[in-house]
């Protein structure tokens, strides 16, 4: 008997339950696939956009950032764009930082959208598999009630095995999900980490030149 005759096997035997339980993994393992390709084109566009700005980030060049921005779209140009406009309307740093804040927040919400939902899923492929379990036991026991006797330990057993079938792939499903959903907030965070460390590289840059001026002055 194949592998794959196996897992057939496996999934006919496993009551009713098995299908939704499959079909929270397959919509889990949909989401996770767009947000990681999501996620990974966002952290190469702005690794692409730190390589043109490096120089400029360290001066405080915000007339060449801003170039730069109007013919890139990375994430971390809108946040850094954001915080050069406030410049020519406050001179507080606390500005600057507030208005690069908020950009980074309606950024937080395109990069994490969707991703608590796989966490969720897998959660409810975890009650599902203890549920189909407890309603396959429940109808054994049942079933073992009215048998033969001498049929009943046979029954009996064979019954609890297709019960635990449930659990098994809901459990299957869940700890996949529980790691993908970790590994996608572990890229989330890389990439609002590196988005905000070019935030404050921009206003202590900035900062710099304005106390060397003042001082020269």
């Amino acid at each position: 008997m194949s592998f794959t005759d196996h897992i057939i096997a496996f999934l006919q035997n496993g009551g009713p339950f098995i299908y939704p339980i499959a079909l929270v993994l397959v919509v889990g393992l949909a989401i996770t696939i767009e947000r990681w390709l999501y996620l990974s084109s966002a952290h190469r566009t702005n690794q692409k956009a730190f390589a043109l700005i490096k120089e400029a980030l360290k001066k405080g060049d915000v007339a060449t950032i801003s170039q730069h921005a109007q013919n890139n779209k990375a994430p971390v140009f809108d946040v850094l764009q954001s915080g050069i406009v406030r410049i020519s309307q406050a001179d507080r740093r606390e500005d600057v930082e507030y208005a690069m804040e908020e950009t980074i927040m309606e950024y937080m919400l395109r990069l994490e959208k969707r991703t608590p939902f796989i966490a969720t899923l897998a959660n409810i492929a975890t009650l599902l598999g203890l549920l189909g379990t407890i309603m396959g036991l429940i109808a054994a026991f049942s079933a073992v009630a009215s048998a033969d006797p001498a049929e009943k330990a046979n029954l009996l057993s064979s019954s609890i095995s297709v019960a635990m079938n449930t659990t098994a792939f809901g459990l299957i499903t869940a700890i996949p999900l529980i790691l993908f959903h970790s590994t996608l907030q572990t890229k989330t965070a890389t990439i609002v980490d590196s988005i905000e460390m070019a935030g404050i590289k921009l206003l202590n840059s900035l900062s710099f030149n304005k106390h060397t001026d003042s001082d020269r002055g």
